[in-house]
């Protein structure tokens, strides 16, 4: 019996790479400087593996900002804007084609499956010429042997690369791709043991018998925790005498302790079918989506930590599970596993009645706003007057490190102000109050509701060097008072221009936290709108004409089969709906979704009954578009995105006044608005102003030919 880890997280226990990454870029630090911080973190990494017991560790897991544009260096499928000539791909085009630079715009960022983690996008062409030009996999295996450590170095597969890709809507993706690919590539593995992982789902029957087919393939692994029919299909199917099949019983994309007498069982199970010297113990994915060691956290009270395992502790779970299966059961570890997931079910911590009464009664209603979206945008336009092609942000500003000190209400109320002018000087026509106060868009919210718990260093890579700290939701979800109305109305004060309630969907709340797993999804989701829907109204009551509900990873929960995909669009979208169903007409209800793949949920996006949708579009190259091209019709507000503010780059007006017509072209000019792709938090100040500058004058130059055309 031997165990396995698919992959650990990589930004480090206390996020020294995002750190040491920002300074480089800075040209704080240099890269020697940059490298010497990633190896020391890796070898770290792998002497923590290595002495907890683990037999296969992998290699080529950590990355400067994401694997998949990893394997596009190691390809050299470098786009020809960023004038790669040849040779090693060095930092410069690398970083180039993740953040881009002063004169090129970065590649096309979006979501890793069903994850909140970012890849970046493959552009591929028939002309392409693939080169070998990253030795990154082949250096990083080499620096664990001198260690004396034996490690897999871990590749995205050929065809998980191409599917990821700009030209996969032309490609079939059928069985036979995958099978003749590793066809290819048989010649390659000869001689060496080559495991193939799959997770995140089930596996449907005909994918699970062309996998487990594969020639040239060793092992094997199987994803037994998302994958809850998985065992049944192996059971049923079978699994080749001439493999190894990994198996993935420890939970990679969540914090709850495991249940390790139930994984032993099924691991029991499995053994019965494949035989104990054919069988490792797994991660069910890479641990990069889950925080790194319940050690660093000294915020969380003894109980919850007990019903926790972080990256570290999964590490352990995996090597007690394997030993257990060797006749090296550690009794007293098992013993204590089991008497805090008995102490998790029976706290009273977890179970509030009356919450659950009221989310249980949403089932099979159907709560939305009564008046159509037309109506109630022509009166709310009575009461905002708002220019046509109308002018906004999407919430955050810039935030300084000297907030959040000793004067902390005064030092806010000054960082809103100075925001405020800054917006009223750019003459934007919707204000936002930049959101000084918070934290980050999740866990603020979640500081304030019952039901959530918070970590100290919980830290998770989305994108790059960007990294959130998802709450804990371990018990039912309730709002005790207003969350957001002394910032609203305080910001309102300042300015005669609305001014947006800003608030995070409960689906989002949902999607971007570490969610129990002791009831359905829907049920925690359905308590979050109903807290939700209590803030709306009381912003609504306080004056706040404009209130913007956040569902940024509405998609991202989207299961990866079709055919679980209505039931959960259908509670996600009703989850929305019920946030807002209460409000009068004349209150505008926006709503912004970012980088994501929207055309194929476009009618459960026009089903969430918002007045105005603001939407990620820049970065994509504008794919957002071509579903309005394509004959939908949408009649409420919509602001596809003008500029990408995830890269320094400042757009000028001209291109942004260009992205505008192309708006123009599919979308009526009365529905329009002008904003940027996201929140501008993580930028800096000398880049936010010229960029707002360009984009208000681009909203300007095109009123002014609108009107010339009358």
């Amino acid at each position: 019996m031997t165990s396995h880890i698919v992959g650990y997280p990589r930004m480090g226990p206390k996020r020294e790479v995002k750190f040491s990454l920002e300074s480089f870029w800075d040209k704080r630090t240099n890269a020697d400087e940059l490298q010497k911080v990633a190896k020391d973190l890796r070898v770290s990494i792998w002497k923590q593996m290595s002495g907890a017991g683990i037999k296969y560790i992998p290699s080529n897991t950590f990355s400067y900002y994401d694997q998949v544009l990893d394997t596009t260096a190691m390809l050299g499928a470098v786009p020809p804007r960023y004038g790669w000539t040849g040779g090693e791909i060095g930092f410069d085009v690398y970083f180039s084609m993740a953040r881009g630079n002063d004169t090129l715009p970065a590649m096309e960022m979006t979501k890793w499956f069903d994850t909140n983690y970012h890849y970046i996008v493959p552009e591929l062409s028939p002309d392409m010429k693939f080169t070998y030009a990253s030795h990154k996999a082949v250096c990083e295996y080499k620096e664990a042997k001198e260690l004396g450590i034996e490690t897999v170095p871990v590749l995205v597969g050929p065809v998980s690369y191409l599917l990821l890709s700009k030209p996969a809507k032309g490609v079939e993706k059928s069985f036979s791709l995958l099978s003749e690919a590793y066809e290819q590539l048989e010649d390659a593995l000869s001689g060496m043991n080559a495991l193939v992982e799959t997770y995140f789902s089930d596996l449907p029957a005909d994918a699970y018998k062309a996998i487990v087919s594969l020639k040239g393939v060793s092992a094997v692994g199987l994803d037994l925790v998302r994958g809850e029919k998985t065992l049944e299909l192996v059971k049923s199917l079978g699994f080749p005498s001439d493999k190894f099949l990994f198996a993935g019983v420890v939970d990679g994309r969540n914090i709850w302790a495991n249940d390790l007498e139930a994984s032993l069982k099924t691991l029991k199970t499995l053994e019965g079918i494949v035989g104990k010297e054919k069988l490792a113990v797994s991660t069910s994915c890479s641990l990069l989506h889950t925080a790194v060691d319940l050690v660093n956290e000294t915020k969380l009270d003894m109980e919850i930590k007990s019903w926790l395992a972080f990256s570290a502790q999964k590490i352990l779970e995996v090597n007690a599970l394997a030993k257990a299966l060797t006749g090296e059961k550690n009794e007293t570890y098992f013993f204590t596993n089991a008497a805090a997931l008995a102490s998790r079910k029976s706290s009273p911590r977890v179970n509030d009645e009356a919450v659950q009464k009221a989310a249980s009664a949403l089932r099979g209603s159907d709560r939305r706003r009564t008046t159509p979206v037309t109506s109630r945008l022509d009166a709310q336009q009575k009461k905002l007057n708002l220019p046509v092609l109308p002018t906004t942000t999407i919430g955050s500003f810039p935030q300084t490190v000297d907030l959040r000190r000793e004067d902390y209400v005064k030092d806010i109320k000054e960082e809103i102000n100075k925001v405020v002018k800054l917006q009223e000087e750019l003459d934007i026509d919707v204000l936002v109050h930049g959101e000084p106060e918070r934290n980050d868009m999740v866990e603020y919210f979640g500081e304030q509701l019952k039901g959530f718990a918070f970590t100290v260093n919980g830290w998770v890579q989305s994108y790059g060097s960007r990294c959130v700290k998802p709450p804990i939701i371990y018990g039912d979800v309730s709002r005790a008072k207003a969350m957001t109305v002394f910032w609203s109305t305080t910001a309102q004060s300042m300015t005669s221009r609305p001014m947006k309630g800003m608030l995070t969907g409960p689906v989002t709340i949902l999607n971007w936290s570490f969610v129990r797993n002791d009831q359905p999804r829907f049920e925690t989701c359905y308590q979050i709108a109903l807290a939700m829907k209590d803030e709306v109204e009381d912003l609504e009551a306080a004056g706040i004409q404009v209130i913007q509900i956040d569902e940024a990873a509405l998609r991202e929960g989207l299961p990866l089969r079709k055919s679980e995909q209505a039931f959960y669009l259908d509670w996600a979208v009703h989850s929305f709906r019920i946030t807002n169903c209460g409000v009068k007409d004349t209150t505008q209800i926006h709503t912004h979704m970012c980088y994501s793949h929207f055309n194929d949920i476009i009618h459960s996006i026009i089903d969430m009954d918002a007045d105005v949708i603001t939407i990620e579009n820049s970065r994509s190259d504008e794919k957002l578009l071509s579903v309005f091209r394509e004959g939908v019709k949408y009649g409420a507000g919509i602001g596809p995105g003008v500029y990408d503010i995830h890269s320094p780059r400042i757009p000028t007006t001209e291109e942004i006044a260009d992205r505008i017509n192309k708006m123009l072209a599919v979308l009526e000019k009365n529905v329009l608005w002008v904003n940027p792709d996201c929140g501008l938090k993580t930028r800096k100040y000398a880049e936010v102003k010229p960029a707002l500058t360009n984009m208000v004058a681009a909203a300007k130059l095109l009123r002014t030919q609108l009107a010339n055309e009358k």
